[in-house]
């Protein structure tokens, strides 16, 4: 008689962190056990420039091999696969995934099409855990997790070094647990050897297959002018295409043409800083305007047109008065704003 098989465990655990990341996973891969019975893949935000060293500290920090995800590697359980610098990284049925696409949340690699693709393909198997960062990203990936039956796992705020994605996360999503770091990895460790839901009680929503085939820049799905949710009156600060707004529940996101995503959130840190960059461009030309305008005046004088130098003298004095009230605007904004992000800690490390 053939005996039948056991369901699968939660055998994907996708976990996702920015700003006090690197120190968090460290905390959390030397909890981890070798019998672990999940491959974990793990985003953290990082410039696309920085040269990562993480799974090397992920390595000697735990029992679990550790290394950059390789594009179409197979995937195998108690192995940590870390998501490159400037690339996103994603989960495939039996593979991973590496690719640059378009950036959201801001970020390449980012944890929002992590999360999603997981959940698009092992549904109710996935785990995904939101630790410390600043800004959401996370949050709309832990709903795609849910919605396909997976198990939320969120990092107390309290616990957090930076607060923001663990509260985002709890704000917008029903959360299975909210824990104090040391305590999420035997928690993982106990889940990873549960069955998991059969998959086909949770059926992948069509956006969902949609907005993978959009970041996965599908031929066909990017010529279509179909795109999820509703056209906006916004523009993409990324590329300046048209905006369609989606709604996950109560989160509001945007996604462009080309794929850029963004979060509310998000998108008011992209506008704001759209916005300094305006001004010092603007700055900039004043300065320059107004050193013309003194130029001229000296040429003027020198060829005695005393009426044309008073003139270009009074146009300089303008200019500089403005550039000044626009370099007291600009003083006033970087001391008093808070930042929206601090320096990833694994550019530091």
């Amino acid at each position: 008689m053939e005996r039948k098989k056991a369901p699968p465990g939660h055998d994907i655990i996708v976990v996702g962190a920015s700003t006090g990341g690197v120190e968090a996973l460290a905390a959390l891969v030397q909890q981890f056990q070798p019998d672990l019975s999940a491959a974990v893949f793990v985003c953290v935000h990082i410039p696309p420039q920085a040269t990562s060293v993480l799974p090397t500290i992920l390595e000697r920090s735990g029992l679990l091999p550790a290394r950059h995800a390789i594009d179409g590697e197979l995937i195998q359980p108690g192995r940590i696969y870390v998501a490159p610098p400037d690339f996103h990284l994603l989960v495939e049925r039996g593979y991973a995934r590496v690719m640059r696409g378009p950036r959201e949340n801001r970020s390449r690699p980012a944890v929002d099409p992590l999360f999603r693709s997981a959940a698009r393909v092992y549904g109710p198997r996935v785990i995904g855990v939101v630790l410390t960062g600043a800004l959401n990203d996370g949050t709309a990936g832990l709903l795609a997790v849910k919605r396909r039956g997976g198990l939320a796992v969120v990092q107390d705020p309290a616990d957090a070094f930076f607060p923001s994605m663990p509260e985002s996360a709890l704000e917008y999503v029903k959360a299975d647990y909210c824990l104090p770091l040391d305590e999420i990895g035997p928690l993982l460790m106990r889940l990873a050897r549960e069955p998991a839901p059969a998959e086909s009680a949770f059926p992948v929503p069509e956006e969902m297959e949609e907005e993978a085939k959009i970041l996965e820049m599908d031929e066909i799905t990017m010529e279509s002018e179909q795109r999820p949710g509703k056209i906006s009156v916004f523009t993409c600060p990324e590329c300046k295409g048209p905006l369609w707004e989606l709604r996950d529940g109560d989160l509001l996101r945007f996604r462009c043409r080309q794929g850029h995503a963004f979060t509310g959130e998000t998108m008011m840190a992209e506008q704001t800083d759209a916005v300094e960059d305006a001004l010092w461009t603007a700055l900039n030309i004043l300065q320059e305007s107004a050193q013309m305008s003194e130029r001229m005046a000296a040429e003027s004088r020198q060829r005695s047109r005393n009426f044309a130098a008073a003139h270009f003298d009074e146009m300089a004095r303008e200019k500089w008065g403005r550039a000044d009230t626009l370099r007291r605007v600009l003083l006033n904004a970087n001391n008093e704003a808070p930042p929206n992000e601090a320096a990833p800690d694994e550019a530091q490390a």
